[in-house]
């Protein structure tokens, strides 16, 4: 992904207003420089100031696309260890490692309440766990791909661009 400064990823945003996007809080790593933006696909971070909200800012045809996501309340999860795929990189997490993001669309559907959710990495790492830069916290027995690594980048941006045009056309 391109190195995006605060003005483009404040004005990438499709389903918030302007005076919502300029009180985002910008992820951290951006002022200084340390974002590794040669192993992202997209950008995605938690808004420190309210740990439900999510970001992701993806590249698109016509300039980057940012969305704002509602993350589900932390549960405990017991009993047998389940598992749970990101819908975007395919990677397999235990239950606690995929959560169910909700975006609102964009719009005057919007505003009126609709909205659409899709199962990402709760921590939003997808372009890490496809490197092998990230490992999910429980090893789960991982599927063996004869993708090659831009095969599998190409497959996981398809699925968010589905996401984020889901999104946008409100």
């Amino acid at each position: 992904m391109l190195a995006l400064g605060e003005r483009e990823i404040r004005g990438s945003f499709v389903n918030c207003s302007k005076g919502e996007a300029s009180r985002i809080k910008m992820p951290p790593g951006l002022s200084d420089g340390s974002i590794p933006w040669d192993d992202l696909d997209f950008l995605g971070w938690t808004d420190p100031g309210a740990p439900l909200r999510a970001l992701l800012v993806a590249p698109g045809e016509n300039g980057p696309t940012g969305l704002v996501l509602r993350r589900p309340e932390p549960r405990r999860v017991g009993g047998a260890v389940r598992s749970s795929m990101c819908r975007v990189c395919l990677t397999d997490h235990a239950a606690s490692g995929v959560a169910l993001f909700v975006a609102p669309l964009a719009g005057a559907a919007g505003r009126n309440g609709n909205s659409v959710g899709e199962y990402l990495c709760a921590d939003l790492a997808c372009s890490l766990y496809l490197r092998g830069k990230r490992q999910p916290k429980m090893r789960l027995v991982r599927r063996e791909e004869t993708l090659t690594l831009t095969e599998r980048i190409d497959r996981a941006m398809r699925n968010l661009s589905a996401f984020t045009t889901r999104v946008a056309a409100g």
